[in-house]
């Protein structure tokens, strides 16, 4: 049973995105679309607004870009939280603003673990698995 708020609380589709959030492993992310993928369901910027609105309470830092650059506005805190949790990361560029590193997408992506059923761990977002 998912810890969030009661489903009548919380839309379906929400609740079905925060139960991904939560089994993505410290150290790993999945992007916007590798949920929808695995979900079968929306796209990224449907996971984005469940994120945004009711993302508080699970592990939104491993819910990333496709790109690997950060969440604007709360760089710092996802970064701390990728430190804490040794996310791979890339090394800014001297062009990159405020020098923030991003993602090393191709060594942080998770694709779901081992017969969970999951996307891909390809950078090209992967693909459904059924």
């Amino acid at each position: 049973m998912s810890e969030h708020p009661t489903s009548d609380a919380l839309p379906e589709y929400a609740e079905r995105v925060l139960d991904v959030a939560e089994l993505i492993p410290p150290g790993r992310v999945m992007t916007y679309g590798d949920i929808a993928e695995w979900l079968g369901e929306g796209g990224p910027r449907q996971v984005g607004r469940v994120l945004a609105l009711y993302g508080a309470a699970v592990p939104w830092w491993r819910v990333v870009r496709a790109d690997g650059a950060l969440l604007p506005g709360h760089e710092l805190r996802a970064l701390d939280h990728y430190r804490e949790e040794n996310t791979p990361l890339r090394e800014a560029s001297r062009s990159a603003e405020g020098h923030v590193p991003r993602l090393d997408m191709r060594r942080a992506r998770w694709d779901g673990g081992a017969g969970a059923g999951g996307v891909g761990a390809a950078g090209d977002g992967g693909g459904a698995h059924t």
